[in-house]
């Protein structure tokens, strides 16, 4: 493309739906995976080196567990203000901001030499990471025409799947020939790459006219940090006085968002978005299967070395094949997705899950690693189909002036339901120490037979 055209197309707001050309549509795909790769590496990267990072920053263990709470709870309650943000003033402007403040703050992790000044940066990273989470499959609205949304979504999933699978991996990798401060410190050439590749090809997007509410903003970001950390609390056995007082801040921060922003034509809770039965119907697909996610890969590792006895490193080898999985269907499904009903494509797709999970509470304590791992693999591909036309239909059921609201809420949906398979798995080794793990799975089960039920529903609205 000539530099003229380039230059133009870069500057002028893109239409939705026309998309780039081939080769600006590669680079701009490439520049917004490396942002979403590396904020979804480091939602777990660390937890790996969670003991080395306790000895070397002179803390116990339960304290440097703030090292990841303060990432995941900065990125949620900046994932709505952010994609609100986004549709006012452009996607590109906070795709980059969120990629600069990414990476210095990774700059500053490397360099920590306490516990609170590293706290401190993964706040900062973790705001970075949800400037990056939050607009990216708005983005991949202007980079890819309508008839290949469903691959750069596909795309968009293989990255996620693949960062996910391969955390841990990486984290050991990095730890056997460096100090824990290279997890960190790995973004900064990755993020500048990320940023050139920014500045040359991310597409304008025309503003959508609002002001933002920055009290609307400040109460969305205190209900859903509130929410999590009710939740997290609550899977820590926290005293119930805790759990209570936060739960009580998250309903009174949503009490007042909702009235404040009533009848907004575009609320930072995408109330009017939600609707949609389509979009809603999506979202709720989203949330139970983001949560039987949870109730398995928390309760496995209990199963596989308590019940089981495996070792830790080879329970990892063991569940590696559900996000493997994920990482090579979500391009299939994506693309799937532009031919057939996402409703059809997920529904099938969690009904798989949904049986895989019965596989795995069914697993006899002698089970060998090929009974294991097919299981894994069965729940993986059914994941796998449930995510890009999930993630398709919820962008494509909101309107276009509206795709940072869209967006927000994929990462939103995410989250909660993360975190509230977590307090659920919680809650069932409270029911029962012995059958706790087995009692998440078939939960993690029913979740999914209902996020199927609510797909299986999109066909009724198109």
């Amino acid at each position: 493309m000539p530099a003229s055209r380039l230059s133009f197309s870069l500057q002028q707001p893109l239409p939705v739906g026309q998309g780039l050309p081939a080769a600006d549509r590669r680079r701009a795909a490439l520049a917004v995976m490396l942002g979403v790769c590396m904020a979804s590496l480091d939602t777990a990267i660390a937890n790996t080196a969670l003991p080395a990072m306790a000895r070397d920053l002179g803390v116990g263990e339960a304290d440097s567990i703030w090292v990841i709470s303060a990432y995941q709870l900065a990125m949620v309650a900046a994932l709505l203000p952010l994609a609100s943000l986004g549709e006012i003033i452009g996607y590109r402007r906070i795709m980059v901001a969120g990629m600069v403040l990414f990476t210095l703050a990774s700059l500053a992790c490397g360099l920590s030499p306490t516990l609170p000044w590293l706290v401190a940066a993964r706040v900062a990273q973790g705001l970075g990471g949800a400037g990056i989470m939050a607009v990216n499959i708005a983005m991949l609205r202007y980079i890819y025409s309508d008839r290949l949304l469903g691959a750069g979504v596909g795309l968009n999933s293989l990255v996620v799947g693949f960062a996910f699978a391969a955390g841990p991996t990486v984290a050991s990798l990095i730890l056997t020939v460096a100090s824990w401060h290279w997890l960190f410190l790995i973004n900064v050439p990755v993020g500048l790459i990320a940023l050139r590749l920014c500045f040359l090809s991310l597409p304008a997007s025309a503003g959508s006219g609002h002001r933002f509410d920055g009290m609307a903003a400040v109460f969305a970001a205190g209900f859903l940090a509130l929410l999590v950390f009710a939740l997290n609390e609550g899977a820590h056995v926290a005293p119930p006085r805790m759990i209570a007082i936060s739960a009580a801040g998250a309903a009174i921060c949503l009490l007042v968002l909702l009235r404040r922003q009533a009848g907004h034509p575009a609320p930072l809770l995408a109330v009017d978005l939600l609707k949609r039965p389509m979009f809603a119907l999506s979202a709720a697909t989203a949330m139970c299967t983001f949560a039987t996610q949870s109730l398995s890969f928390v309760s496995l590792p209990f199963l596989l070395q308590n019940g089981m006895g495996y070792s830790q490193v080879e329970t990892g080898f063991l569940i590696t094949p559900w996000p493997v999985l994920v990482a090579v269907l979500g391009p299939v499904a994506g693309r799937l997705s532009d031919r057939y009903a996402a409703g059809l494509l997920a529904g099938v797709g969690l009904a798989v899950l949904a049986l895989g999970m019965m596989l795995l509470a069914l697993l006899p304590e002698s089970a060998g690693v090929f009974d294991i791992c097919w299981r894994m693999a069965l729940c993986g591909a059914g994941f796998g189909f449930f995510q890009s036309p999930n993630v398709r239909a919820l962008m494509t059921s909101a309107p276009p002036a509206r795709s940072g609201g869209a967006s927000g809420m994929v990462g939103t949906v995410r989250l909660l339901g993360q975190s509230s398979g977590a307090a659920l798995v919680a809650a069932c080794f409270h029911a029962s120490s012995t059958e706790g793990a087995l009692m998440a799975l078939w939960l993690g089960a029913l979740f999914a037979g209902l996020a199927s039920i609510a797909s299986f529903m999109r066909l009724r609205f198109g």
